[in-house]
């Protein structure tokens, strides 16, 4: 085994989750370990803090702290949206160079697996030594090469309990309900709206994905024959589904202008507009009166007190797997995780390249033939990441006999 004396770096990137400071302070703890590693550096608000050399000395944090860090929703450090592209990425090793680091631990998605990707091929080019560890993190669990993804657990079970609390107020007072889930690309997230479903009629009835083409008719078409059925009908939707030609359901929907983010993106997350055009189209295109809609927002990300146990624990490991591949086994890479027996987790390191940039979608076993449902094979691949949900339950009594009433 090759030593590598040298300080490690941790920085967070993208979207925060309830999860994502089990994975630096992991990282962290473990770090403190070994003692090639001199300091542990933390990056405020991910790449931007390392370009603008805003560290924090994280050697010095003390373990009760770190620890009650790790019980923390979102991002200890801070987080950021930038998209580093080789320039960037090149001011960014100049940095690195700088501080003698010799460890970089990005805990993040898609763009920041893509970020070490680029900032590791630099490195190598430079005949610099430099250990590239992609920590893996996102609520859409959408990143190639692993089963699944922490963060996803504890946002898809605050989703499913969400909407079964949303099931009982949409009996209580009948209509229809739609929430959009966040998603832009992958349906996981909204699709975990089934997973605490206990009764036939229950809700979540319908669930749009954007695996699946949406057809606004055929939508209207879904939604009055659930509602002949049950009295009411509850709609999961992802943010980013759409029509069959790829265009965003929003911009088909909307009148006029849809704002964009700042990377020309249409912006599905932070507003209600797909929601309350979705309403508006059940209200304009049916006779129901009682339409409502909800947009859950960033609550799904990092809402306190709403944590899968197994999420937690897993966040945690991926973090400590991380140095152990780059300080005993002296290789770059992203952690992920192989899916064993029922339930067990393996960790491996893949090469940053199969992960960068990639997107994973639902598979089609998962979603249903009519396109408006999930199917049994992703409950049972669902379930175990959620660990134990909020169950709800029924007056069971018998009806008296009415006396005034008979008619």
């Amino acid at each position: 085994m090759t030593i590598l004396p040298g300080k490690a770096l941790v920085a967070q990137g993208g979207g925060p989750t309830a999860v994502i400071n089990q994975s630096l302070v992991g990282v962290v703890l473990e770090a403190r370990k070994f003692p090639e590693i001199r300091r542990v550096y933390g990056a405020r608000h991910g790449v931007r803090g390392i370009l603008n050399e805003d560290f924090v000395d994280l050697t010095q944090a003390t373990t009760h702290n770190l620890e009650q860090v790790a019980q923390t929703p979102a991002s200890a450090l801070g987080s950021t949206r930038d998209k580093p592209d080789e320039d960037y990425c090149g001011k960014l090793f100049d940095v690195l160079q700088a501080h003698e680091i010799r460890y970089f631990f990005y805990v993040g998605g898609n763009d920041s697996s893509d970020t070490c990707r680029i900032v590791n091929e630099q490195a190598n080019r430079a005949g610099y030594e430099l250990r590239t560890v992609h920590v893996p993190k996102t609520i859409d669990n959408d990143l190639v090469g692993t089963d699944h993804c922490p963060g996803y657990g504890s946002a898809a079970k605050f989703v499913a309990q969400a909407f079964a609390g949303c099931n009982e107020d949409n009996r209580a007072l009948p209509g229809v309900y739609v929430a959009v889930v966040m998603g832009r690309h992958a349906g996981f997230l909204t699709a975990a709206s089934a997973l605490a479903k206990k009764f036939p009629d229950d809700g979540p009835h319908l669930v749009y994905l954007p695996e699946r083409a949406f057809d606004p008719e055929k939508f209207i078409a879904d939604v009055e024959s659930v509602y002949a059925r049950y009295g009411r009908c509850i709609v999961a939707v992802s943010e980013g589904v759409q029509d069959k030609d790829g265009k965003p359901i929003m911009t088909t929907l909307a009148q006029g202008a849809v704002e964009k983010d700042a990377h020309g993106n249409v912006q599905l997350s932070g507003t209600g507009a797909l929601g309350d055009l979705l309403a508006g189209y059940v209200k304009s295109h049916t006779k129901i009166k009682r339409v409502r809609a909800d947009t859950l927002g960033y609550l799904q990300r990092s809402f306190l007190g709403c944590v899968s146990e197994v999420d937690q624990r897993e966040a945690r490991e991926v973090g400590e797997k991380a140095v152990q591949y780059a300080a005993w086994h002296n290789i770059d890479g992203s952690v992920a995780m192989n899916r064993v027996g029922d339930y067990a987790i393996e960790y491996k390191l893949i090469k940053l390249e199969e992960v960068a940039a990639k997107t994973k979608h639902m598979p089609a076993a998962f979603i249903n033939e009519a396109g408006n449902g999930i199917t049994p094979a992703f409950l049972a691949y669902a379930r175990p990441l959620v660990g134990n949900l909020a169950t709800t339950d029924r007056i069971v009594a018998p009806p008296v006999k009415k006396i005034l009433n008979r008619g």
